[in-house]
């Protein structure tokens, strides 16, 4: 699996935090001496998410894709039972996988990158259309409404404790709205 972080801000503070642990700061000398610009260290070294500070996902789904278009959204709605941040999303889908949101600038609404997203004690996080979404970038192949994909958010917990949270996405329609399931019909 390609490991792909959110730059700048959580390399800084994963490897720092990480630099405590023996491997980790070897691992982190060993990026630097690479000149690796990713928090492929940090993410590699979070933990499962086992513990009590599992985030709760749901309705998460993916925007199917038409052929040819090489980005989509993955949607979900997030919540942590002590606070935390999302720093990170992994998945074999995609080249690149970054966390963006959909803010107004100068009374145009445009899309940015964003370091993390807060995750506050037991209230759900929304990542929508419009809003907060990961991004899929450089797809591996079409997303078709059916479809599952993999993705594995990295969440960092008050304690700076890393968890692994595996998550299966079902793509939709392209007209698809959040909470919308997806059409079910037989032949």
């Amino acid at each position: 699996m390609k490991n792909f972080s959110l730059r700048t801000f959580a390399t800084a503070l994963s490897l720092s935090v990480l630099a405590g642990v023996a491997a980790t700061a070897h691992a982190a000398d060993a990026s630097k001496a690479t000149g690796a610009t990713n928090a492929t260290n940090a993410t590699s070294n979070a933990t499962n998410a086992t513990s009590n500070a599992t985030v709760k996902v749901e309705d998460a789904w993916v925007r199917a894709t038409v052929p040819n278009q090489h980005a989509t959204g993955v949607f979900m709605r997030l919540t942590s039972p002590e606070a935390g941040r999302l720093i990170a999303v992994e998945s074999d889908a995609a080249k690149h996988v970054e966390v963006h949101e959909m803010a107004m600038q100068d009374d145009v609404m445009k899309m940015r990158q964003v370091p993390a997203i807060a995750l506050p004690a037991g209230q759900p996080v929304d990542l929508k259309p419009g809003g907060y979404h990961v991004m899929l970038i450089d797809l591996a192949r079409q997303i078709t409404p059916g479809d599952h994909i993999d993705v594995t958010l990295i969440v960092e917990d008050a304690k700076q404790q890393q968890h692994r949270v595996p998550v299966s996405v079902e793509a939709r329609a392209l007209n698809a709205k959040a909470g919308e399931a997806p059409a079910k019909h037989g032949h």
